[in-house]
């Protein structure tokens, strides 16, 4: 794997379609597009060189992730959760903000904070295309209602990390909001030029069960019975929580369908080979990451419409200090979140760590590709797990890998 070029990484299903590619190679040499099954790839325009090829691997979060050997106090890693400092569940004080989120509104609300108190001059994320409304686009936010016109979960490709490089020519610090997968590479790539952490110094992500293709989109506007060409606004989730994936048509028409549905039925259902073999769906590499602070029902998480409320974890010093300046500012209500509990409310996630070695290594007996994990703890995370689970893990990728749908 040390010697993969761009097309091999591609090829072998490692890509996520994050476009740190394009960053280190440039526009000229390196594009991103869709392709054939829904997703967001890299495109070389010319034969790239030995050392944009090594560039490429250097700051590639599908073919490795890794932590430094060891955290420093008060950071704690735990196997299956990642590095935390501070865990907390709680939501947007602004009522406006708490209802378009996807959850409770934190993350928006931070974004908004780093931007009123200066800390930040913009932010590099991820909304709704203006052209194209099945599509996701990179914007740079500046404003509150920039922010908030951006909030809510876009559950199709995006490639955030390919405006990196844009982002750098304007003037001023900007925090990027991403996918771990987004947020990992962005961390390679500060670590590879130390000097762009002046320049972005905050990293916030959300977890992430996955990036379905674009095929999962249409189904959903398949099973609306409506024209693609005709939708001029595609809601995943937000207004609520969790909020239900709405479509609006150009004769003002809203089809709507709850969010068990639209996610639990179709869009899971086309999640691309990379996500399969993700150990990090949880943001382990951002300052701060958010999630649905589910309330749990019967051992499940509780979908029903709610007041939304945000899980909210700091991973790094920093990250801390926004948490805490930002709670006693009354930007954001918080309160202490119980870590034993958190499996109940995202067993997903919990699952999904837990299982990542039987999972790779039934890939490894059919001599795929996978990534390179280390200083993870995946042997630790495992042992959180039951062997029967992990059992039904092996062979359930086994059979994916049979039938051929790994």
């Amino acid at each position: 794997m040390a010697n993969m070029d761009l097309h091999e990484i591609v090829e072998s299903g490692l890509c996520s379609g994050c476009g740190a590619c394009v960053y280190v190679a440039g526009e000229s040499a390196v594009k991103m597009e869709m392709d054939k099954s829904g997703y967001l790839r890299p495109i070389e325009l010319r034969p790239l060189i030995n050392s944009e090829q090594e560039a490429i691997r250097k700051v590639c979060p599908g073919i490795g992730l890794e932590h430094p050997p060891t955290f420093d106090k008060p950071i704690t890693y735990h196997p299956v959760w990642g590095p935390i400092i501070d865990l907390q569940a709680g939501y947007a004080n602004d009522p406006e903000v708490r209802y378009k989120g996807s959850s409770g509104g934190v993350l928006s609300s931070l974004l908004i904070y780093l931007i009123e108190t200066k800390q930040v001059d913009f932010v590099v994320q991820t909304k709704a295309s203006q052209r194209f409304p099945l599509l996701n686009e990179t914007v740079f936010s500046e404003t509150r209602e920039d922010i908030i016109s951006a909030a809510g979960s876009r559950y199709a490709p995006a490639s955030p990390v390919s405006a990196i490089g844009e982002a750098l020519l304007k003037k001023g610090k900007f925090a990027f909001v991403g996918k771990p997968c987004d947020v990992a590479a962005v961390r390679k790539i500060i670590q590879s030029d130390p000097a762009l952490e002046a320049r972005i110094p905050f990293l916030l992500s959300f977890m992430c069960a996955g990036t379905p293709s674009m095929k999962g989109t249409e189904e959903i506007i398949s099973q609306f019975k409506v024209n693609k060409q005709d939708v001029t606004r595609f809601d995943y989730r937000g207004n609520g929580w969790p909020g239900m994936t709405k479509v609006e048509l150009e004769d003002e028409t809203v089809k709507a369908m709850d969010y068990n549905t639209s996610w639990g039925s179709i869009l899971n259902k086309h999640l691309q080979p990379r996500c399969k073999m993700c150990a990090d769906g949880t943001g382990e590499f951002a300052d701060i990451v958010g999630a649905d602070a589910w309330y749990g029902k019967d051992g499940y998480p509780d979908f029903t419409e709610q007041d939304g409320r945000s899980l909210i974890i700091a991973r790094s010093l920093k990250g801390k200090m926004v948490m805490d300046l930002a709670e006693r500012s009354k930007v954001i209500q918080a309160a202490q979140f119980n870590l034993s509990k958190l499996s109940t409310i995202q067993p997903y996630q919990f699952l999904r760590k837990a299982s990542m070695v039987p999972r790779l290594l039934s890939l490894r007996i059919f001599a795929r590709k996978v990534p390179r994990y280390l200083n993870m703890e995946l042997i630790a995370a495992s042992s959180e797990s039951s062997f029967r689970k992990h059992a039904r893990e092996f062979l359930g990728t086994i059979s994916r890998c049979i039938k051929g749908r790994v």
